[in-house]
């Protein structure tokens, strides 16, 4: 057996650059006991938590592999739920970082989440048109509901009902009763898509976004309550003319004569004309549902305030004396506007484009906006809000250092590689690899190159705008500026004897510049005489020594490394290679359908690799400019090739988003590294190989890292290949569920995954083996009654049978134990789904093995709810086999008895804990629970004497 060459594997690092992603919004989050000043914002796949104060990072919520596309916290701002691109929706806990549940579901990106009033439920709609809503507590989902016909765009609990509304692109608004779970009501009077939708004070408005510059207001009555009434009694009555105006208004807004109205009755009473003319983007409100914020395409956010009764009858009634005063002989009666129930406020500007926003208010009245950019930045605006409209807004706190604004198109590594230069459309700056800090910060033209010059203590950068610019590390200031080309400067490249440079650009030519030393005029002094002297300091300049013309714009350069050759990529999809000293022509390259967008040459000038918007990577020899392999690498155009130094494997990336490796030697893909969301603009790697860094148009900064664990290819396409058969099942058929109609409004919430299916497979793993060592142990017991009952001696006793290795793996000997420990390892979210999977016969078995656990007592919510899910799924096979109806009788017993019990447990421990709060009422005089009224208060005062005889004999027994 031959010897098999070994690789080592590099590692996921570090990823900085990224502020907030554009794919999601940001919100203020509540930490050591201080709201507006940190704030959670979505970078890729990660959450990032920020000091607006001092720019820091607090924490990071670590994702997995899918961007983040919404975020929002609890009602107690102890949890945040975060929705990610794949539909995965993750509840996190603030303090600690540690994701407490995960919910599958979705089958494309979520787009909103909400919780309830009381933080217990969580609901997520997303692109799939679909609706769940999750119970966060027992960690699982409800039901999802389906009818919508385009993306969800908006979804929320009503507080005061147990009703959710919706909105999607499909241009309807949806009213969900979840007690029936069936959608009872649809506004239909939107002529464009509904972007986003807010409810407001007290469920008494409802305000929706289209794709124009209105804001639609609808006003909610409940029928069944009393507080309705005795609005309608105070609302001064209508004239004729309103009223035929309502009329006119519901003929426009097409209300379905179809819907309940019993429980809700949904009135359009006017809109808001915004200032900006495109459509809404996002619109958020205080968690008082007062202040409405809202903001479009451009770089304006307007706040609107919605206000309570009392002030509505007094600008109402201001109006009224108004109106008669100037008409006093008109018999006409107004009625309450919209213009008495919500006041714009002001408008806030912030510095770029606004992406999302996020609104908290004080107690003082104070309110704190946050703006969410698009140049990956945010900003927090104090507003005022108890002031005239007059008055500015003030600009508190921005981020915008640890990140680029627009996508960085190069990148390079120190000599040291201590310091990362990364360059993009307007800035320069300089990293610390190691704490991934922004050193620098230094403003430059649009960057297509970079690279550091002898002693890394400067930067050159090739611009868009033709120019070489050359920036002074420890100064943080450009030094000169050389206009090089005539159009674009696409590449520089560093001479092998790191003497000078080499720069190609559009103006079809490569020019050479030599390094050398000049006065820096900025430290030049006037001397006695009035003449300017130099005060000794120097700086890094350029010479041009000699030019190479072309009959095509130059795209990338090259030098090998034994400084004979230079290759020149052309924009006429060759490579030409000259020499080096004399300029002479030596080689041609054919073969690229499409230019040369990058290439390199390795350390013994032997090999050059090539790859092209042709997606094509190929390797020639430089002896005689013979093709020796050509790979079809990447499913988009290449950007970036890179030899390690001192060997022959290189690294691409490209417009797939994928960093590769390969050998140049074998011709193999050694591995696959998958990590940005989009193109990947550049790479670069470290002299000594260790590191690899990448940029893509996610505007993150990746590290990867060499490791000293081998990586066997065989072992790796092994990988690859079960990854894609995960992914291939994750993304399978909807399958046909028993019992459940499609097309219905109300079905299950989950989705098949690829840990359902282990879950399942575990599941049927444990109750074969319970199966087979209950079979061993009535066997032993035979065996040894048989024994005993014959008097043989007890040396001639049977062998008891030896335990299962995997009951050995889960520690216990009891065959119902290691069957609870398995049901109880699968995640509460993924029960449902992981019973789904199982086969018939197995249900039979399962049912059987409950059975036993009920009459034990052992875990009886979780036995019930597995028994509960499993009899409604296959309620008819059950029904009809007939060696399972004494099991199914059995348990209805058993069931019901088991369940008492646990009811009365709970009920006894609440009276207890009712008693210990009356107590510690008493003792302390201190009111626990601040959402008490006085008319509760005054009822406990007086019962408490009466039942302290009762829950005192309670707790005795």
């Amino acid at each position: 057996m031959g010897l098999t060459k070994q690789y080592l594997r590099y590692i996921p690092g570090p990823i900085f650059n990224v502020i907030a992603s554009l794919k999601s919004n940001a919100v203020f989050v509540e930490l050591r006991a201080q709201v507006g000043r940190y704030v959670a914002a979505g970078a890729c796949e990660n959450v990032i938590i920020w000091d607006s104060k001092t720019g820091e990072k607090i924490n990071t919520l670590l994702g997995e592999k899918h961007c983040v596309t919404m975020l929002k916290t609890s009602p107690n701002n102890r949890q945040i739920a975060v929705g990610y691109e794949d539909g995965v929706v993750r509840l996190f806990d603030l303090n600690s970082g540690e994701c407490l549940v995960t919910f599958s579901g979705h089958k494309s990106a979520a787009t909103s989440l909400s919780f309830d009033i009381e933080g217990m439920r969580l609901v997520s709609g997303a692109k799939d048109t679909n609706i769940i809503v999750w119970d966060t507590v027992a960690e699982a989902g409800l039901f999802r509901l389906s009818g919508h016909k385009g993306p969800i765009t908006k979804c929320c609990f009503l507080e005061s009902q147990n009703i959710l509304v919706s909105s999607s692109l499909d241009m309807l608004v949806k009213f969900w009763d979840l007690d029936t779970q069936h959608c009872f009501k649809t506004l239909v009077g939107h002529r464009s898509e509904v972007w986003d939708m807010v409810v407001m004070k007290n469920d008494r408005y409802l305000v929706t976004g289209c794709g124009d510059s209105e804001l639609r207001v609808w006003k909610i009555r409940f029928p069944d309550s009393e507080e309705d009434d005795e609005k309608q009694k105070a609302t001064p009555k209508k004239t004729r003319r309103d009223s035929d105006d309502e009329e006119e208004k519901n003929e426009d807004g097409n209300e379905e004569e179809d819907d309940d109205n019993s429980i809700l009755q949904c009135t359009k009473i006017g809109t808001i004309l915004r200032q900006g003319r495109d459509r809404v983007l996002s619109m958020v409100t205080d968690p008082s549902r007062t202040i409405l914020s809202c903001h479009g395409m451009d770089s304006i956010v307007e706040l609107f305030r919605f206000h309570d009764e009392e002030e509505i009858q007094k600008i109402f009634s201001k109006r009224q004396r108004k109106f008669k005063k100037q008409n006093p002989e008109s018999t006409e009666e107004l009625t309450v506007a919209l213009q008495d129930e919500v006041l714009r406020i002001k408008s806030v500007q912030a510095s770029g484009k606004v992406k999302a926003i996020d609104v908290h208010v004080s107690t003082k009245g104070e309110l704190r906006l946050l703006a969410l950019l698009r140049g990956n930045s945010f900003e927090i605006h104090v507003v005022d809000t108890k002031v005239s409209n007059k008055n500015d807004a003030t600009k508190i706190g921005a981020l915008s250092i640890p990140g680029h604004r627009t996508d960085v198109r190069a990148l390079c590594f120190s000599s040291d590689k201590i310091a990362l230069a990364s360059a993009s459309g307007e800035s320069l700056k300089i990293w610390n690899r190691g704490s991934q800090n922004c050193i620098r910060t230094m403003a430059c033209d649009y960057a297509l190159s970079i690279l550091f010059a002898t002693g890394d203590r400067n930067v050159i950068v090739a611009t868009k705008t033709g120019k070489l610019q050359i920036f002074d590390i420890a100064a943080g200031r450009l030094l000169e500026e050389i206009r090089a080309h005539e159009g674009e400067a696409w590449t520089v490249a560093m001479s092998p004897d790191l003497r000078g440079i080499a720069s190609g650009g559009a103006d079809k030519s490569v020019k050479f510049w030599q390094f050398e030393l000049v006065v820096d005029k900025a430290v030049e002094e006037e001397d006695e005489d009035g003449q300017m002297r130099g005060h000794g300091g120097k700086r890094m300049s350029l010479t041009h020594t000699k030019t190479l013309q072309l009959e095509e714009d130059v795209l990338c350069v090259r030098f090998s490394p034994d400084q004979r050759l230079i290759a020149v990529s052309l924009l006429d999809s060759t490579v030409k290679i000259f020499f080096a000293d004399t300029l002479k022509f030596f080689l041609s390259l054919y073969g690229h359908k499409f230019p040369v967008l990058c290439m390199d040459i390795s350390y013994d000038s032997t090999t050059i690799i090539t790859g092209g918007a042709d997606r094509n990577i190929k390797i020639w020899g430089l002896d005689f400019g013979d093709c020796h392999r050509s790979i079809f690498a990447h499913e988009d155009s290449i950007l970036g090739l890179q030899f390690v130094s001192k060997t022959h494997l290189f690294f691409s990336c490209g417009k797939d988003g994928k960093l590769k490796q390969w050998d140049a030697d074998n011709f193999e893909n050694i591995t696959t590294l998958s990590g940005h969301h989009g193109q990947v603009w550049t790479l670069a790697v470290s002299e000594d190989g260790k590191y690899v860094s990448t940029a893509g148009h996610d505007r993150s900064i990746r590290l990867w890292e060499r490791t000293q664990e081998p990586l066997v290819l065989e072992d790796e396409r092994e990988t690859q290949r079960e990854a894609e058969a995960d992914q291939a099942l994750a993304l399978g058929e909807d399958r046909v569920m028993p019992g459940i109609k499609a097309g219905e409004e109300a079905s299950l919430p989950g989705r098949k995954t690829v840990e359902t299916e282990r879950a399942a497979e575990r599941i049927m793993e444990a109750v074969e083996v319970h199966k087979e060592v209950s079979q061993q142990l009535a066997e032993y017991r035979e065996k040894l009654d048989l024994h005993q009952q014959s008097g043989r001696k007890a040396g001639e006793a049977p062998a008891a049978p030896q335990l299962h290795p995997l009951m050995v793996a889960y520690d216990t000997t009891d065959p119902d134990r290691y069957l609870l420990k398995v049901l109880r390892q699968v995640k509460s979210s993924e029960v449902e789904e992981a019973l789904l999977v199982l086969p018939f016969h197995y249900v039979g078995s399962l049912l059987s093995l409950l059975d036993q656990l009920l009459e034990k007592g052992w875990e009886t919510e979780l036995v019930m709810r597995i028994l509960l899910f499993l009899v409604r799924l296959h309620h008819g096979p059950l029904s009809n086999t007939p060696s399972l109806l004494p099991i199914l009788n059995r348990l209805q017993g058993v069931a019901r008895k088991r369940v008492d019990q646990v009811r009365d447990r709970i009920g006894f421990n609440l009276a207890g804990l009712q008693y210990l709060h009356r107590e510690l009422e008493e003792r302390e005089a201190v009111q626990l629970f601040a959402d008490a009224s006085d008319r509760v208060k005054q009822k406990r005062k007086q019962r408490r004497n009466k039942d302290k005889a009762k829950q005192r004999a309670i707790l005795t027994l």
